[in-house]
């Protein structure tokens, strides 16, 4: 079967990597993960990927307790860097060939972010993992994840969450929640649906990036969605 789009942008948060623990890293989650990611590259389609790292550091919580905005969110980038390792040693047990690329340089331990590189890196079939955001404070991973798709020609943004799409709601919490399968940026920022923080989704808006939000729990989801299933919900232009 084909597929839908020849270069994808993953995001997967933190929390995803932790599993039921809630912190940390879950070698079965991550497991997974990495045999679905192997299955889409086996495809040919090309694979950038930012994670979070909410499972290891929240620098937005840490700074409400009074720890230094600035300091708590480097220490949430290099919480990214972690997964990043984590998630490529996964795949390389695959045999899926992967490169971390670092905003924030650190030579001993993966390669610096430069734009050409991760094209490169893409071109050559290679699983490239995001790592450490923007390398700017103040910006999350999923502005990250919507600025280096930009950069890198994604055709979308797969943004794997615990729900099935977006909602009107918390569907854990609001059992009255209406299901989205279509919803416009524009929607989203005027309901102020939590789908994504607003910056990134004005640089998806502004620069037409599709996103497809989907649940990464149900096995076979991420094939689904890259080969053009309806999975989730879309999110684009009105």
């Amino acid at each position: 079967m084909g597929t839908r789009y020849r270069r994808i942008l993953l995001k997967l948060s933190g929390e995803i990597l932790a599993g039921d623990a809630g912190h940390g890293i879950d070698e079965a989650v991550i497991g997974r993960l990495a045999d679905e990611i192997r299955e889409v590259h086996a495809l040919g389609v090309q694979v950038g990927i930012v994670l979070g790292g909410g499972n290891i550091f929240r620098g937005l919580a840490a700074s409400a307790r009074g720890m230094d905005r600035v300091g708590a969110d480097y220490m949430g980038m290099l919480a990214t860097v972690i997964n990043s390792l984590a998630l490529q040693h996964s795949l390389e047990k695959r045999e899926c060939h992967t490169r971390v690329m670092s905003a924030i340089e650190m030579a001993r331990v993966c390669e610096p972010y430069i734009r050409r590189r991760a094209m490169r890196h893409l071109e050559k079939n290679r699983v490239v993992i995001l790592a450490a955001g923007t390398g700017n404070p103040y910006f999350t991973t999923d502005t990250a994840a919507a600025l280096r798709a930009i950069e890198t020609g994604a055709d979308v943004i797969l943004k794997a969450t615990k729900v099935d799409g977006v909602y009107s709601g918390d569907p854990q919490k609001d059992p009255n929640a209406t299901f989205f399968p279509r919803i416009s940026y524009l929607d989203i920022l005027n309901r102020g649906l939590k789908v994504m923080d607003s910056t990134a989704i004005s640089l998806c808006m502004d620069n037409r990036l599709p996103l497809v939000v989907f649940n990464v729990g149900v096995r076979g989801n991420l094939l689904r969605v890259v080969q053009g299933e309806s999975v989730g919900t879309t999110v684009g232009d009105e």
